[in-house]
């Protein structure tokens, strides 16, 4: 009987250990990705992320306002201590040499042994001045700036000038009629290097006194956007867990919330305090000063040609050679200074400025009406008498003149007052701030932190 070839099976392989699951692909990024996403699909996953994003918003906003507003604290502070005070110095410059070629005139009409003491001692004051409020700027000055190139021109001429006015002297005393030339020598050099170097001075730390104004005064735009931010969100977060949970409050939660909108008002209301303290400062303050600084120097310039045209006796000319220039100057400085008063007039915005600046427009009427008789006496071939009406002690075109330069000096340190009290109290809504915010942002994590932790308790 034939039996069926039988069939051997293939042999069973050996248990082994079972496969690894597969990876994702795309490397540790792609399966960050993945257990984020798994662990959103789960409320506990939810609530870490909610959590998370809500503590780092609170702390943008505190850091992100924190920064901003020291920039503008230190814009303010600037402001008040630097760049305001380094533009009153430069026009202070402005002034001491305007105010020494006026006296140094005023001394050479005089004549060499009847010259006041005053006279030469205002002069040397003056001139005392200006050299050290240009050490001081120059400590301030970086070399290379508009400020330090006018600087390097005022300390290399000024020498060159008082030894002009020294020469004018010493030949007057002789009774030389080069005294004279000298003396008209060292005005042009006032008028035509030193001056224009002291305004370019004064309009390049003007002008970097409104760049460190508008800077403090700009409003911090991404910390408002950011704090706002984080304030929507926290509302969202409470009212899903709310939503969620039926539970009005969640401690944690309305603590940061607190801690963000304290932060945001402190923000909003504080720069808003400072942009008011910094706009009346510009507004009340620094154009008043501006309109009176210019207004003193047209005096200085005007009193300065009106002696010049009794020391030059009619020798310099116009260009087109028909009138006396510095008579001609001295009237366009006269016009100059009436219009800065009315101007300065407008912008006096309480009793005291109105008071001051009437009384220097009372003293230019007196003095142009004296003028008048100066020249009427000038004419007549009197001139002993017409450099009486100049320089004498009484009804003269001097003591007019040191009516108005009085008034005009206590009106410049009435708006500079006002300033810097405007001033200061924008600076000083900042006080505090950026730490203030950056300690509420902290405070703020901490409570987002807790608040959700709270809630994920109850899944444990």
């Amino acid at each position: 009987m034939t039996h069926p070839p039988q069939v051997r099976s293939a042999p069973h392989p050996a248990p082994g250990p079972a496969p690894a699951p597969a990876r994702p692909s795309g490397g540790p990024v792609a399966e960050a990705g993945s257990r984020l996403r798994a662990a959103a699909t789960t409320e506990p996953g939810r609530l870490r992320l909610i959590g998370a994003v809500l503590a780092a918003l609170v702390v943008a906003f505190g850091a992100v306002t924190a920064l901003e507003v020291s920039d503008r604290a230190a814009a303010a502070e600037d402001v008040v201590s630097g760049s305001q005070p380094l533009s009153a110095d430069a026009a202070s410059v402005y002034r001491s040499l305007a105010d020494a070629d006026t006296a140094a005139s005023s001394g050479f009409l005089a004549g060499a042994v009847k010259e006041p003491a005053s006279v030469r001692e205002r002069y040397e004051k003056d001139i005392a001045l200006a050299s050290d409020l240009l050490i001081k700027a120059a400590t301030n000055t970086e070399g290379s700036s508009e400020s330090g190139r006018q600087i390097a021109t005022l300390n290399q001429e000024l020498p060159v000038y008082t030894g002009r006015i020294e020469a004018a002297r010493s030949l007057n005393r002789q009774g030389l009629p080069l005294g004279g030339a000298y003396l008209r020598f060292a005005n042009e050099q006032m008028t035509k290097v030193l001056l224009p170097a002291a305004q370019k001075l004064y309009d390049a730390e003007t002008a970097r006194l409104h760049q460190d104004d508008e800077e403090a005064s700009r409003w911090p735009v991404l910390s408002v956007a950011v704090g706002l931010a984080a304030l929507g969100a926290l509302l969202w977060a409470q009212r899903r867990t709310y939503l969620r949970t039926n539970r009005v409050f969640n401690h944690g939660l309305l603590a940061t919330t607190a801690a963000t909108t304290a932060a945001l008002l402190w923000l909003t209301v504080g720069h808003t305090l400072a942009r008011d303290g910094l706009t009346e400062a510009r507004e009340h303050g620094q154009r008043s000063l501006e309109v009176l600084n210019d207004s003193r120097i047209s005096s200085l310039k005007a009193r300065a040609n009106e002696n010049l045209v009794l020391v030059a006796r009619g020798a310099v000319l116009t260009d087109d050679g028909r009138s006396d220039k510095y008579e001609k100057e001295y009237g366009a400085g006269m016009a100059e200074l009436g219009k800065g008063l009315d101007r300065a007039g407008r912008l006096a915005d309480d009793d005291g400025a109105r008071a001051l600046v009437a009384a220097a427009g009372a003293g230019v009427r007196e003095w142009r009406d004296r003028h008048q008789e100066v020249s009427t006496t000038d004419r007549a071939g009197n001139y002993e008498g017409a450099v009486r009406k100049v320089i004498g002690a009484k009804g003269s075109t001097g003591e007019s003149f040191d009516t108005v330069d009085r008034a005009l000096e206590k009106a410049l340190a009435h708006e500079q007052g006002e300033f810097t009290r405007a001033a200061r109290e924008g600076r000083d809504a900042l006080g505090g701030l950026p730490a203030g915010a950056a300690v509420l942002g902290l405070l703020g994590a901490v409570g987002a932190v807790l608040g959700i932790n709270r809630r994920l308790s109850e899944y444990r």
